[in-house]
């Protein structure tokens, strides 16, 4: 047997194992999801459930009488609203950044870069503070600006280098015919570096979707509440954890997650490598 074709083997095996170490707790979550709350503590424990054992009574409960499709909704509303408002405030400031000279233009950039390494957890207090004076406590409101503001800085640092990416070539062809600096950033630098925006788009939705301290720390009412505090509000609930409702409230929040990657694959891996090299 040839080296290579060991080396190949070996390659596989990892990657096979690799993999059933990522789907084995995808499975053993569905699979829990389908078993009565009464099955999870049964002795000895199986990792699949019998055919006769498979119920859809966790997941009639939280679309039925928990109503956890509005947290649902809420999640989709904050994550949807913020992912576009931020890449389109990230896209005109990077493009700003990587064409336009002017007064402060390295200070300005040089900032935006420092709040990226300032740790999320230490603005809590004073962004609740804001959001008092706002009027934005226990509403949806008081996600969206802060939830944007969070990804403004990385979004413009990854699409700033979409577009130095880009040929200046074509903003002075445009600006030969008549075009204006909208008409630039609308006609040539947005088509081209769609996927750079797409793929920081895919990372914000991520985090919008999953954040949790911040929604914890504004929103009070349970209707009001997103995904991830849905789902903690079953630990420890009637002194147990209700795992059949958190495993079938997480499998349908993994839904939007699944959709945006298969749907964005292509644009995802573009942003890992385009954006990576200028030139």
């Amino acid at each position: 047997m040839k080296k290579k074709t060991v080396h190949q083997i070996i390659l596989h095996v990892m990657l096979l194992a690799a993999l059933i170490l990522v789907v084995l707790p995808m499975v053993y979550m569905v699979s829990t999801s389908l078993k009565p709350n009464g099955a999870l503590y049964e002795y000895p424990p199986r990792f699949l459930p019998s055919t006769d054992e498979i119920t859809l009574e966790n997941y009639r409960y939280i679309m039925g009488e928990g109503k956890f499709y509005l947290n649902f909704l809420n999640s989709v509303v904050v994550s949807c609203a913020c992912v576009v408002i931020a890449a389109a405030v990230a896209a005109a400031l990077g493009y700003v950044l990587a064409r336009f000279s002017f007064p402060g233009k390295g200070m300005l950039f040089g900032f935006i870069v420092l709040t990226m390494i300032i740790p999320g957890l230490t603005l809590i207090v004073p962004q609740y503070e804001l959001a008092v004076k706002l009027k934005a406590i226990n509403t949806l409101g008081g996600l969206i600006p802060f939830y944007v503001a969070w990804t403004i800085p990385y979004s413009t640092f990854m699409i700033k280098g979409f577009v130095e990416g880009i040929p200046r070539e074509l903003d002075e062809a445009t600006y030969m015919d008549g075009g204006s600096v909208f008409q630039v950033f609308g006609k040539i630098i947005v088509p081209l570096a769609k996927p750079g925006i797409a793929s920081v788009s895919i990372f914000n939705f991520l985090t919008y979707w999953e954040e949790f301290p911040w929604a914890n720390t504004v929103l009070n009412d349970n209707l009001k509440r997103t995904m991830p505090i849905a789902i903690s509000g079953f630990f420890g609930q009637h002194q147990f954890t209700q795992w059949g409702y958190v495993f079938a409230l997480s499998v349908f929040s993994l839904l939007p997650i699944l959709i945006v990657f298969i749907c964005c694959q292509r644009y995802f891996v573009a942003g890992l490598t385009t954006g990576s090299v200028k030139g």
